[in-house]
């Protein structure tokens, strides 16, 4: 089961944390994936660390934010490696301040990116999806689009835009073999978070606030999830926002 041999993976924002474990456990499965990230030195980094573990992979850099730049890169992969079968949307950025002193070019930066861009790139590559029969398209949510949080008001706003684009997509595109499904991380161990799951206080809220033991997720939690909605076994399951949170979406604990 989830044999992806032959298929193409484009994982964005891949060169450490959720995306890079996403990218290896779809090469682990038969994928051969395409590692993107702003710099091209990381990204080959990234790629090199696959192949010594015997994976195909391939680097793949651009910003998502410069959208000339990024189709340029995506056409070019895809005339190379003959289209792209699925697709892990998994870069972002984010900025944080108070609603009231939050600036508008900032917002406007964070809607973009997580939002405009994200459609621009699926877009892309939907239409040989589509030509194929077969696509998987995979966004990452937030679990900010389902439950407010202080002093992110651009990136919740994206993200639940993002929420809704899964449903539309989903509509439009699943009659035509391409599944659309966004993931909604919780709270993960990451390089990310390193000075967040340092911060004894907020580890023990965490546990206390997520049924699952320990609180804390990994990368590998979500990695999983992608591998599934990649596979041809996920055919049924679309136009979904999946909390890999532990149940802290769910609870009231």
């Amino acid at each position: 089961m989830f044999d992806l041999s032959g298929k193409v993976a484009l994982i964005t924002g891949s060169t450490r944390g959720i995306g890079y474990k996403a990218a290896q456990a779809l090469a682990r499965q038969g994928a051969t994936v395409l590692l993107n990230g702003r710099q091209r030195s990381s990204v080959e980094s990234a790629v090199q660390a696959l192949r010594d573990q015997g994976l195909r992979a391939s680097p793949l850099a651009f910003d998502i934010e410069n959208v000339d730049n990024m189709h340029a890169a995506v056409e070019a992969a895809m005339q190379q490696h003959g289209g792209i079968d699925i697709l892990f949307a998994n870069a972002a950025i984010q900025h944080r301040a108070p609603l009231l002193s939050y600036p508008q070019q900032a917002f406007e930066r964070i809607v973009f990116a997580n939002l405009t861009s994200q459609w621009m790139l699926g877009q892309q590559v939907a239409s040989n999806m589509v030509t194929q029969g077969f696509g998987r398209i995979i966004f990452t949510g937030s679990v900010t689009g389902v439950l407010g949080r202080p002093e992110v008001t651009a990136y919740t706003a994206a993200k639940s835009a993002l929420h809704g684009l899964v449903r539309q997509w989903a509509s439009e595109l699943s009659p035509q073999g391409v599944t659309v499904n966004a993931i909604a991380p919780g709270y993960l161990q990451t390089q990310l978070t390193e000075a967040l799951s340092e911060d004894e206080a907020f580890t023990h809220w965490l546990e206390r606030r997520v049924p699952t033991p320990g609180g804390w997720g990994k990368a590998e939690d979500i990695a999983s999830t992608v591998v599934y909605l990649a596979a041809r076994e996920s055919r049924f399951v679309t136009g979904q926002v999946i909390a890999v949170d532990g149940g802290l979406s769910t609870t009231m604990t």
